[in-house]
C-alpha cells in the first residue's frame, strides 16, 4: 500500500471510521466521574429553561438566577460543563465572552466562601471507631465496614479507588498486601500505582481485617468492597462511590465521635497525613503512601493538622509567667 504524501494526507477529510475513532478517544480523555458531573450540570441548565446551543445573555441570566442558591464553585463547574459541551459540538462557546468572565469574577469577589474541608480522621478517632465496631454483633456488614475503614485509612485511598478495587489488584505477602491501582485521579493514563498495606499485631491491622472480610464471603474474584442488602446478604456488584461518605458519617455518629458530621471519604487521606506527620513519619513516605504528585497538597494537610501544635501564639503563651 502506497503511503500518501503529507499534503495529500492532511487535505483529505476524515472518513466515518476515523471520525468515530477520534470521538472514542475524546470520550476516553475525560473520566467517567467527571463526565457524569458535567452531564448533570448541563441537565440542570436545560431544566432551568436554557437552550443548547446557548448564547451570552442566556448564560448571564442563568448565573444571575442560580447564584443565590448555588455556591461559586458549583457555578464555575456549570460554566465549565457548558464550555465542554459547546467545544465538543464544535460550536461557538458563549462562556468565553469577556462579559461572562468578568461577571463571574465579580461574583467570586462578592459571594465567594471558604471551601468546606473534610475533618481529618485521627489515628485515635479511627481506633475508637474500630473499637466501637468490634463491640457490635458479628455480621457481614460489620466485617466489610471494618475492612473498608482500615484499608481506606492506611492505604490513603480515594473513594473511587476503594470501590474500584478488584480481587486481581491484590498481591499477598507475609508482611502485608500490595495493592495495584490500575487507574486513579492522578493517573488517568493508566500507568499504574501501588499502595502497600503492612501487617501489624494490633486491632488496627488493615491486612487481617481485609482477609477476614474476604474469607467471610469466600471472595475469589471481582470487586473487593461489595454491596450488602438489608438481610446481610452480599452481592457481586461494587459499592456505590457515594456510599463511602454515608457509611463513615453514620458509623462516626453512632460511635459518638466529635465532629462526626464533618467527616467524609477525604477524612481518610487527610487523617493519615496529619497523624503520620505528628508521629514524625518522613515526608516522602507520607507523599508516596497517598500517591500525591504535588508536595504542596501534602504540606497543606500537614500544616492544617499542626495548626495548634506549631503555633507562634502557643509558643508565646508558654513563656508567660
Amino acid at each position: 500500500m502506497k503511503i500518501p504524501s503529507r499534503d495529500l494526507a492532511t487535505s483529505q477529510p476524515l472518513t466515518t471510521l476515523e471520525t468515530e475513532a477520534v470521538r472514542d478517544y475524546l470520550h476516553a480523555a475525560t473520566s467517567d466521574n467527571t463526565r457524569r458531573t458535567y452531564q448533570s450540570a448541563v441537565r440542570q441548565f436545560v431544566r432551568w429553561g436554557g437552550r443548547l446551543p446557548a448564547d451570552r445573555d442566556m448564560v448571564l441570566r442563568y448565573l444571575l438566577e442560580r447564584q443565590p442558591e448555588l455556591n461559586m464553585r458549583t457555578l464555575d463547574l456549570h460554566i465549565t460543563a457548558l464550555r465542554q459541551w459547546h467545544e465538543y459540538q464544535q460550536l461557538a462557546d458563549p462562556t468565553r465572552d469577556p462579559l461572562i468572565q468578568k461577571t463571574l469574577e465579580g461574583m467570586r469577589r462578592r459571594h465567594g466562601q471558604p471551601r468546606q474541608k473534610a475533618r481529618p480522621l485521627s489515628i485515635e478517632a479511627l481506633s475508637a471507631l474500630i473499637g466501637w465496631l468490634d463491640q457490635q454483633p458479628l455480621s457481614l456488614m460489620r466485617e466489610r465496614n471494618r475492612a473498608l475503614l482500615l484499608v481506606a485509612y492506611f492505604g490513603a485511598f480515594r473513594r473511587s479507588e476503594l470501590v474500584g478495587l478488584q480481587y486481581g489488584n491484590l498481591e499477598w505477602f507475609d508482611d502485608g498486601v500490595v495493592v495495584t491501582l490500575e487507574r486513579s485521579k492522578t493517573d488517568q493514563s493508566g500507568e499504574g500505582m501501588q499502595r502497600a498495606l503492612p501487617r501489624s499485631d494490633n486491632h488496627l491491622c488493615p491486612v487481617s481485617a481485609l482477609k477476614r472480610w474476604m474469607d467471610s464471603v469466600a471472595l475469589q474474584e471481582g470487586a473487593i468492597f461489595r454491596r450488602i442488602n438489608r438481610w446481610d446478604q452480599p452481592g457481586t456488584r461494587a459499592m456505590d462511590v457515594s456510599s463511602i461518605n454515608l457509611i463513615l458519617k453514620k458509623l462516626a455518629m453512632q460511635a459518638g465521635l466529635e465532629g462526626a458530621e464533618k467527616f467524609s471519604s477525604h477524612s481518610f487521606r487527610r487523617g493519615l497525613t496529619t497523624s503520620a506527620a505528628q508521629a514524625g513519619v518522613d515526608f516522602e513516605l507520607i507523599r508516596k503512601q497517598g500517591g500525591w504528585k504535588q508536595d504542596a497538597t501534602v504540606r497543606e494537610y500537614i500544616e492544617e493538622g499542626r495548626a495548634l501544635d506549631r503555633n507562634a501564639a502557643k509558643e508565646l503563651l508558654q513563656q508567660v509567667k
